[in-house]
């Protein structure tokens, strides 16, 4: 047995279980009322799964929107994949939980962030690294209009 509770791993793995409930409600029941998430992950995680133009484009960190169109969402113990609109070129993506590093709902200004220890400062993602959204098609097999995933900055979240 350890000399001391690592409370520190413990809230962080709590506050990944709540990002994995959230998502499951997502995936049963849809995104409800104005609801929206800003994910930030790690894009060198061993674990996570991008097309190489995308982790070529970002290469320690990216933030994705879930909100008008996502597919294929798919949950598990690990993290989650899911299909976002970049432009007009759909594409899959693997989040593993621990390469999460903020989780927001600006609807109801909840947001979590997790630090490694080895985190001297918080990165500003680059603002010149945002993909194009000129001439998307937003139409999905649903027949629905969908929308773009946007690469945003969390810097107009914090206060």
């Amino acid at each position: 047995m350890s000399a001391s509770i690592d409370y520190g791993k413990l809230m962080h793995h709590a506050m990944r279980g709540l990002i994995r409930q959230v998502l499951c409600d997502v995936r049963d029941h849809g995104l409800p009322g104005v609801h929206h998430f800003f994910i930030t992950f790690d894009t060198t995680h061993p674990d996570a799964q991008l097309a190489d133009w995308l982790r070529e484009r970002y290469p320690s960190e990216m933030t994705v929107v879930m909100q008008h169109w996502f597919d294929n969402l798919e949950v598990t113990d690990e993290g989650f994949s899911v299909t976002l609109n970049f432009g007009d070129a759909p594409e899959p993506l693997y989040i593993p939980y621990d390469a999460i590093q903020t989780f927001v709902d600006p609807s109801v200004e909840f947001g979590l962030r997790f630090e490694s220890p080895d985190e001297d400062a918080p990165h500003d993602p680059d603002p010149d690294h945002e993909p194009s959204t000129d001439g998307p098609d937003n139409t999905g097999s649903d027949g629905e209009e969908h929308h773009d995933a946007e690469v945003v900055s969390l810097d107009s979240f914090r206060k």
